[in-house]
């Protein structure tokens, strides 16, 4: 049987074995209210700092962040792709790339206030699990981990989705679990503070545990584990590195630490984890300490298609993308996903237009999306050169279609591969060392045939 007939033959297999369910996972909307279609290259949107924005469109820029046509473009579009999701993963990042002086508390409300009414009004019945990003508090990135008003304020905009254990337990440190059952699924789904453990918050310096939120999760996941139920957890920041940026992590190294081993600990019962922050489309890989894949975690790219300012990140923007993820709602198994983008350019130029970028079993040729098929996918995008140069144009949802060299894809590699510290920095070196020598050796070849041409 070759690798395309055993695949055929294992999604029939699934179809005809699970009980197939949609949600949708929407992050780093970004909202821009001050984006203006102006022929002055200072005045177009704040969110581009000092650079200069030149022609620009009415669905936006690649340097600045998403107007509101946009953002409602966006919702509008997942409900004609699928109106009736069995829930929508909100992952964070509501207001614009600006400095602190330009918001206040009250700005930043306002913005979290009317993104919600939005995705209120276009899916009025559909459940919705919302993790704050690190720009949807004021001054950003700095969530205490304790009771304060706009936690407060945020957990009653979200009233229709949070149940009252869910509330009082957002309000505490903006955290919470909750039963899928009510959505038609087996399992639960745990949305986390991550912006806690992130290394620009100046109010968990020296903590070890803020909000208590480790202890929480390890014990909810001992309990689901006895239970022997499945779980997603979802958030905004992850842990490990940025792929766009050598040895740009987000967690301090001891909070990135627990998580890992959390995860490991109970991975069995972990089916999918799923943020956002980056922007970009990519994922991250969990072994066992004998080299087992045995989680992965999958980062969506952002609607907003903002270009990072970063030092050094070349090609820092992206073309804006949702996702539907198919899975089964007996355990919770990742099925596919499927990523939908819209293409800046032609939309400014002709009119916005949603289509499908790809399916995730179709384009790497997997039969699902289990940790072992993303190791899979890993080793071809690590091994294969067509498949690498496919992943990357993904990563920046079509937008940045050059290539791809030596150092950025040992980048990129090394990302997915290793979440950890000091392994992120081992596989670094090994995969930089057998870059050069496969460079080497390609120029030996091109000398030997040049002199032998000659």
């Amino acid at each position: 049987m070759n690798s395309f007939t055993f695949l055929l033959f294992s999604i029939i297999l699934r179809i005809c074995t699970t009980e197939q369910g949609y949600f949708w996972h929407l992050t780093d909307l970004h909202l821009d209210p001050k984006y203006n279609v102006s022929s002055d290259p200072r005045k177009v949107c704040p969110s581009a700092g000092n650079q200069l924005v030149t022609d620009p469109g009415e669905w936006g820029h690649y340097l600045c962040d998403s107007p509101a046509v946009l953002i409602n473009s966006s919702i509008n579009a997942m409900r004609s792709i699928l109106p009736q999701p069995d829930f929508i993963l909100w992952t964070g990042d509501d207001t614009p790339h600006v400095p602190n002086e330009q918001l206040s508390e009250e700005a930043v409300l306002k913005m979290v206030k009317w993104l919600t009414n939005l995705i209120q009004q276009i899916f009025p019945t559909t459940k919705v699990y919302s993790a704050l990003g690190n720009h949807d508090f004021h001054p950003k990135s700095q969530l205490p981990p304790e009771n304060n008003s706009m936690y407060y304020q945020i957990s009653k905009f979200w009233s229709p989705w949070l149940k009252n254990e869910s509330m009082l337990s957002f309000q505490k440190g903006a955290y919470y679990s909750e039963d899928l059952k009510d959505v038609g699924a087996a399992g639960r789904m745990i949305v986390l503070n991550t912006n806690l453990y992130y290394d620009s918050n100046s109010l968990t310096t020296n903590m070890v545990d803020p909000g208590d939120q480790f202890n929480w999760l390890e014990d909810l996941l001992q309990s689901l584990e006895l239970k022997q139920e499945k779980v997603y957890i979802v958030g905004h920041i992850p842990p490990g590195f940025f792929e766009k940026k050598r040895d740009k992590s987000w967690f301090r190294e001891d909070f990135n630490k627990r998580y890992i081993q959390i995860i490991k600990k109970y991975h069995k019962v972990i089916q999918g984890q799923f943020f956002g922050h980056h922007h970009t489309d990519s994922f991250r890989m969990f072994y066992s300490e004998s080299g087992t894949p045995v989680n992965s975690m999958f980062i969506a790219p952002g609607v907003t298609p903002w270009k990072t300012t970063l030092p050094g990140v070349e090609n820092g923007a992206n073309n804006p993308g949702i996702r539907v993820v198919e899975y089964d709602r007996q355990n919770l198994q990742v099925l596919d996903m499927v990523t939908y983008y819209l293409n800046l350019t032609y939309a400014n130029k002709a009119s916005p237009r949603w289509e499908k970028e790809y399916r995730l079993t179709e384009a790497f040729q997997v039969p699902d999306g289990s940790a072992q098929s993303m190791h899979n996918v890993l080793n071809k995008i690590a091994n294969d050169p067509s498949y690498f140069k496919k992943y990357y144009e993904y990563n920046s949802v079509n937008y940045d279609l050059n290539v791809c060299k030596d150092v950025c894809r040992v980048d990129h590699i090394c990302a997915i591969r290793e979440v950890d510290f000091s392994k992120y920095d081992e596989c670094v070196r090994t995969e930089s060392s057998s870059s050069k020598h496969a460079f080497e050796t390609n120029l030996m070849f091109l000398a030997l045939f040049a002199y032998i041409v000659w």
